[in-house]
């Protein structure tokens, strides 16, 4: 293990075009690595969606899934199967044909159950796909199952009443995270090459740290969400083992739809091929002036600026000073949660995850000048953010103060709970969605108990591409892949 990088070995990446290294698992594979095998013949979809699900049952404990889709799934594979056998053109054309992926049980997945993580909808099965999942399946891809979630995503822990709570695939004593916890233990088990989570303060970043793989939210509006969040703060993005698979994803789910308004054009995201970015100028802030990361994390992100220096950016180390924006956030994710269920809401507040009933409650104690002034705050945080990066390119930060916390917990004991869960303990994830900025995870070590480190690099709104592209340098100089196989972790009864 380098000790520059507290266990993570700092090797060349892989080729992109490679084939999978034989010493791994065949269901750790890249996107690029499998279209490579499949292409070439070395192996096929069946084959891979089985390596898949044999590791969803042997990892079952650790609850990755709602619901896993073996039989679609299996004749998804078999189709894929059939046109690399009898048209590689169409294969080629596909670019992710057999390639197994999961979604988060938030998004809508035709004719597959979308319980949202509740009782009240546990039996809820779409009858058309979100524009994200629509396009995935038209590029080939293959759902292996819906991962798991909080109820509605409220939480950043993924723990709900239908199956409880997804464990840490490094020490299932701790939390994923989440609310895209399901598709951290995805990402990082080898359970398909890319999960897709979504994020509304952190939901994707926060497993993506926990877990030690890659998440990446790309800017607001680049993936249409729908049904729609008014609020303007949820994002779709994924979670997956390698940069280049992420870019990949994006620039198949990002682009216009008519029933998200909010949505935008498609913009390029997958240029990572080359292993090193222009020379850029990058702000390490290890402290938001109101939030301070712990002695781990700080590290491992003074870490990685080393590492960033070493391979020619001008690295800059300038703390932020922001006021503390956890009561506009909470104001401005409990008034749009305070319509959930109108009229209905006392006929249905047993079936509901008691906090997220509180939070329903809360948002409807709050008035329209409450509203208006998180906005306002929301507005002036964009302007102040902006100001700070003047004369940067790229922003590093640590993504979490602290590692993974222990399982079953909806935050960890530091949490203020302001007023209902306390967002203290994620300050540097839903600074983000506060801005609608892009902001990727990225593996950076492990702590002395064993629990990942992530850091988070930041940029401008639209310019994804950047970030992409400096994350695609870290991590061609720490081979965090090579810690993958290694994880089997004992499975508490």
């Amino acid at each position: 293990m380098s000790a520059r990088l507290a266990g993570v070995a700092a090797l060349p990446a892989l080729p992109t075009a490679a084939l999978p290294d034989a010493s791994q698992p065949l269901a750790l594979a890249s996107v690029a690595e499998l279209r490579a095998g499949f292409l070439a013949r070395e192996f096929t979809p069946s084959e891979v969606l089985a390596a898949v699900l044999d590791r969803a049952t042997r990892f079952a404990a650790l609850t990755p899934f709602i619901t896993i889709d073996e039989q679609g799934a299996t004749d998804a594979a078999r189709r894929a199967d059939a046109i690399y056998a009898a048209d590689p053109d169409a294969a080629v054309r596909d670019p992710l044909l057999g390639v197994p992926i999961t979604v988060k049980d938030l998004i809508w997945t035709r004719d597959l159950r979308t319980t949202r993580g509740s009782l009240v909808t546990e039996n809820f099965v779409p009858d058309r796909d979100a524009p994200a999942v629509s396009r995935l399946r038209a590029a080939g891809a293959v759902i292996v199952g819906k991962t798991n979630t909080s109820e509605g995503g409220w939480k950043g822990d993924a723990g709900n009443r239908l199956v409880g709570p997804s464990a840490n695939p490094w020490n299932p004593s701790y939390t994923a995270g989440g609310s895209s916890g399901g598709a951290g233990v995805a990402a990082a088990l080898g359970l398909g090459a890319i999960a897709v989570g979504t994020d509304g303060g952190g939901s994707v970043r926060i497993p993506a740290s926990f877990c030690g793989v890659v998440g990446f939210k790309p800017s607001f509006g680049a993936i249409p969400y729908v049904p729609a969040c008014p609020e303007g703060l949820s994002h779709i993005g994924p979670l997956t083992r390698t940069v280049a698979d992420a870019a990949i994803a994006v620039e198949i789910m990002s682009g216009y739809d008519p029933a998200d308004s909010m949505s935008t054009p498609g913009q390029g995201f997958t240029d990572t091929s080359a292993h090193s970015s222009p020379r850029l100028r990058v702000r390490v802030a290890s402290s938001l002036g109101f939030a301070r990361a712990g002695a781990a994390q700080t590290a491992a992100t003074h870490r990685t600026a080393e590492m960033l220096a070493e391979r020619g950016h001008e690295v800059v180390h300038s703390d932020l000073d922001l006021p503390d924006l956890a009561t506009t956030m909470m104001t401005l994710w409990a008034g749009h949660e305070a319509p959930s269920y109108g009229d209905d809401l006392a006929s249905v507040a047993e079936l509901l995850d008691p906090g997220l009933l509180a939070l329903i409650e809360y948002g409807r104690t709050l008035t329209a000048r409450q509203l208006a002034q998180a906005h306002s705050d929301r507005a002036a945080i964009r302007a102040q953010l902006h100001a700070a990066l003047d004369g940067f390119d790229v922003l590093l930060t640590p993504t979490m103060p602290e590692p993974a916390f222990a399982l079953g917990n909806d935050a960890p004991p530091s949490a203020s709970r302001v007023p209902i869960t306390g967002l203290d303990w994620t300050p540097f994830t839903y600074l983000l969605n506060l801005t609608g900025w892009p902001a990727i995870s990225l593996p950076a070590g492990v702590s002395e108990a064993g629990l990942p480190l992530g850091v988070q690099l930041v940029g401008r709104l639209y310019d994804d591409a950047r970030v992409l592209s400096l994350a695609r340098d870290i991590e061609a100089a720490s081979d965090w892949r090579s810690a993958y196989p290694h994880l089997n972790p004992t499975i508490h009864p």
